[in-house]
């Protein structure tokens, strides 16, 4: 198993989500161009794109960096019940987009999951977004089956960006990768013909389990191992969460919340040879 995992990594897999946080840091915490280019270069030999979260507190550099590197990249404007920050977030990735810096613009990350602004309201930036930014595709990324209740915001994407996780919906690992298509499949019924990114998957490596699903290094390297090995035969764009390890999801998520990165929170990988 750890020959084909590192095999797949090696070979460079199409992308990654990418938060440049390290101990004691989180949401809310400036980052510098300096720290996000370490972070950067981590990555930099096993992928292709990166996601980002965020264009505010110096996650707005990261696309720039990432472009610099090699990297394509999906730049995620993070939107809330935050009215004001929520301009300068589209301002932010507006300008990053103009710059040349954005492959595709992802407006919006699982807020109707989270219940905090209308359907109206994240219509209204995701149109203004593709007014703004001409070619670049602009989509907006939730859990799959948000895409089935939210038939408008699904026909304003310009590409569906979905999240799939069968760990939190307490999927034993031996069936989850089954699970993961079965959730794709929802999301493009729902899409028109548009191109459907799964925008976020992964396993934990460490933490309680989630009903029958249990993180472990082992159930981590085999989803990671089915979802590519599936991505490359039937085509599927995936990014793959997450890059690093990081303690301050551990307020909102639990112990697994901290353990969901192919590197550990210093960086070093998690599963070589």
């Amino acid at each position: 198993m750890l020959v084909a995992f590192n095999q797949i990594r090696n070979d460079k897999f199409h992308g990654i989500s990418f938060s440049p946080y390290v101990d004691n840091q989180g949401p809310g915490s400036v980052i510098s161009k300096a720290q996000i280019s370490e972070r950067i270069r981590i990555i930099v030999p096993f992928v292709n794109w990166v996601r980002t979260f965020s264009c505010t507190d110096g996650n707005e550099y990261i696309p720039e960096i990432a472009k610099s590197c090699g990297l394509k990249t999906m730049v995620g404007a993070w939107i809330d019940d935050d009215r004001e920050r929520n301009e300068l977030e589209l301002e932010n990735a507006i300008d990053i987009a103009k710059a040349g810096h954005a492959d595709i613009l992802a407006i919006g990350n699982e807020v109707l999951l989270r219940d905090e602004i209308s359907e109206e309201e994240l219509i209204d930036y995701i149109e203004r977004a593709k007014a703004a930014v001409g070619a670049i595709p602009v989509g907006y990324v939730d859990a799959y089956f948000k895409f089935e209740d939210h038939p408008r915001v699904a026909a304003a994407c310009e590409t569906i960006l979905v999240n799939c996780y069968p760990f939190w919906e307490g999927y034993p690992a031996e069936h989850a990768h089954i699970y993961m298509r079965e959730m794709y499949r929802r999301a493009q019924r729902v899409s028109d013909g548009k191109k459907v990114v799964i925008a976020e998957t992964g396993w934990p490596n460490v933490g309680t389990p989630e009903e029958s699903a249990v993180p472990s290094p082992e159930n981590a390297m085999s989803y990671f191992i089915d979802a590519y090995q599936w991505a490359e035969e039937e085509g599927i764009e995936i990014f793959y969460f997450s890059s690093f390890d990081e303690s301050w999801k551990i307020e909102k998520e639990g112990d697994v919340g901290a353990f969901w990165g192919l590197w550990d929170k210093d960086g070093a990988p998690k599963y070589s040879l």
